[in-house]
């Protein structure tokens, strides 16, 4: 699903669009899941697991998410860069198209800018847009309080904990815990 280009003020004052996922940003895409893959412990993969995304594979993912009638992947780009993505999907399926899941994840230079909120914003605006989707789900890793924060600013609320979900190279473990935010309508 594509949507409609976003432009907005960053709090610093830059510029930055919010619009679907184009061919152009392939490479800035690629580049940006490699950056950040190193900036935290928070996501779900360490930066040499990027060599398995490819420009090909890329544009695979681009088309068929743009083409989708469940699924809208966002990117935010300040100045030309990419600064952050995040998406929506929801399942057609009977039982479970009540549900849509979340992902969101930014450059630590563009951490406290408000986009994470403004992708929020637009990912709940997506899901009040769909009548079937009553709720909103989303997970964490322990320790990420900056995400926490947002998300419960946000409307979500803990549901639940995976204990002992993610392992780090130098054998820490840490929660996983699960959030809903219930649409209001």
């Amino acid at each position: 699903m594509i949507i409609k280009d976003i432009e907005y003020k960053l709090k610093d004052g830059r510029n930055a669009l919010i619009r679907s996922s184009k061919d152009e940003d392939i490479q800035g895409l690629l580049d940006y899941l490699y950056i950040s893959a190193g900036e935290t412990d928070f996501l779900m993969r360490y930066p040499e697991e990027c060599s398995k995304y490819t420009p090909e594979g890329e544009k695979a993912l681009f088309d068929s998410i743009n083409e989708s009638d469940n699924e809208v992947m966002l990117i935010c780009l300040v100045e030309g860069k990419v600064a952050g993505n995040c998406q929506i999907s929801w399942s057609n399926g009977l039982k479970t198209r009540h549900r849509a899941s979340v992902a969101i994840a930014l450059l630590s230079e563009f951490w406290n800018q408000g986009i994470g909120t403004r992708f929020f914003q637009e990912l709940i605006h997506i899901a009040e847009e769909n009548k079937n989707i009553i709720q909103i789900e989303l997970e964490f890793i322990e320790g990420n309080s900056r995400a926490q924060a947002l998300y419960e600013k946000m409307g979500f609320g803990i549901t639940g904990v995976k204990p002992n979900a993610i392992r780090l190279k130098d054998g820490t473990l840490l929660n996983e815990y699960s959030m809903i935010r219930e649409m209001k309508r």
